[in-house]
């Protein structure tokens, strides 16, 4: 891909960075990736600190398998969390078996991996031309809109201050500090929610210095892994829309190279590795290209500081306690930008693309593809069992299409995501190119 449209301050795969600046942006992104990779153990019982520590493992499986050339920061999946709780709730079984669960969705994906190799991805890519990679990353944006206001709404002023500074950094600076936005409006907002007494320090005193994670084995169980496994189906749609949305943000084709049989065989196995030991499922993070998008940092090398850092904070519970106090409304300012980028990015596909929307055809599969994806559909499982075992836990999610499907006596349903991306997939290869 060209070059051209590269802006001056974007810092690529091949560019030089000192360690110190290395160190500094790779801080910046363990941050940004912070807040929602401890809301999955927080929510579902599972060990905070084993879930920051496979984090940063898995990050670094990955980079490895994708012989260094994505920029991705890997992170606990939320998709997993209904059948997480359903499975620790059901008799005679615990999280351990929902662990197994994961480790077998993992191994789906090697499946799909096997797959692409041997069937070549460019069949693949045909799936997926502009009219359907453009609305689907901007659905990927917007639907974590929801997650950026209501962190915002606990207090806005500080929510707005935050905001604020993301913007000067990123527009009006100059030199190494326009690379640090987030971490400048995290600082920045930090110390004004200060002011409002919004930072509790409760947790830090009673913070050890040093301690090893408290990892568990998994355990398997047939009813426990057709629970979870089929979760796969959704996030594995997930995995190849935010691969295409970070080869859109650094214009390069990570589809071809390394290839996705390889970001799907490092997402795969990240998920094993991180459930065999205790950890929620790990995948692909959408606010990981938000950044990607405001601070022009491209280096992979970055995101593997960020792992070490999350290992770092995994064995010093004082520092992760010390994380933990960054207000929400603090992550919701921040937020608000990058998951508006995200979409922006999406829009962007579109126009540089050309894709035609005087064709009814495009008009149409844009449509569909929006409306599924932004109507909050749900991720139910099509069980009353699970919902409940949701809603005790405090898990709240929005109304919207839930697509169901049943094999035998196994039901499961697709995420609005992954719905939309399946949908839109298929009118674009059922509606004819020209009008008749």
């Amino acid at each position: 891909m060209s070059g051209e449209k590269q802006q001056s301050h974007i810092i690529g795969v091949d560019d030089h960075l000192p360690i110190g600046k290395l160190v500094v942006l790779g801080v910046q992104h363990t941050f940004t990736m912070f807040g929602a990779t401890v809301l999955v153990p927080l929510i579902t019982g599972l060990d905070i600190s084993v879930a920051l520590f496979m984090a940063g493992v898995c990050t670094l499986l990955f980079h490895l398998i994708s012989k260094g050339k994505v920029p991705i920061f890997l992170g606990s999946s939320f998709a997993f969390i209904p059948p997480i709780l359903a499975v620790a709730g059901m008799s005679g079984l615990g999280l351990e078996y929902a662990q197994g669960g994961i480790v077998v969705a993992g191994c789906v994906y090697l499946v799909l991996a096997a797959l692409v190799y041997f069937f070549g991805y460019k069949r693949v890519v045909s799936f997926f031309p502009p009219i359907v990679t453009g609305p689907i990353i901007i659905i990927i944006g917007l639907c974590l809109a929801h997650i950026a206001l209501r962190s915002a709404s606990e207090h806005w002023l500080v929510a707005l201050f935050t905001f604020i500074i993301v913007c000067v950094v990123s527009i009006f600076l100059k030199g190494f500090i326009k690379l640090l936005p987030v971490l400048c409006g995290l600082v920045g907002g930090y110390i004004f929610a200060l002011a409002f007494g919004l930072v509790d320090f409760t947790d830090v005193a009673s913070a050890a210095w040093f301690g090893i994670p408290q990892f568990t084995l998994a355990k398997f169980n047939f009813n426990a892994i057709m629970i979870v496994a089929p979760v796969a189906v959704a996030t594995m749609v997930e995995h190849i829309g935010d691969i295409v949305a970070i080869s859109a943000t650094t214009d390069r084709d990570y589809m071809k190279e390394p290839g996705l049989h390889r970001t799907l065989i490092g997402d795969g196995l990240a998920s094993v590795l991180s459930a065999m030991f205790g950890g929620p499922a790990n995948t692909t993070y959408s606010e990981n290209t938000g950044v990607l998008v405001l601070t022009g940092v491209h280096k992979p090398l970055v995101m593997r500081v960020a792992a070490c850092f999350a290992i770092l904070m995994a064995l010093t519970p004082k520092l992760g306690a010390i994380i933990s106090t960054i207000p929400n409304a603090v992550i919701g300012g921040i937020s608000i930008v990058l998951f508006g980028m995200i979409a922006s990015i999406g829009a962007r596909t579109l126009v540089e693309k050309k894709v035609d929307f005087t064709q009814s055809r495009n008009l149409l599969i844009s449509a569909v593809i929006l409306v599924l994806g932004i109507g909050g559909a749900v991720l139910d499982f099509a069980s009353d069992q699970i919902s409940q075992f949701a809603n005790d836990a405090g898990v709240v999610y929005e109304g919207g299409a839930t697509f169901d499907f049943a094999i035998g006596t196994i039901n499961f349903s697709l995420s609005g995501l992954a719905a939309a991306a399946i949908i839109g997939i298929i009118l674009n290869k059922i509606l004819p190119e020209k009008s008749s």
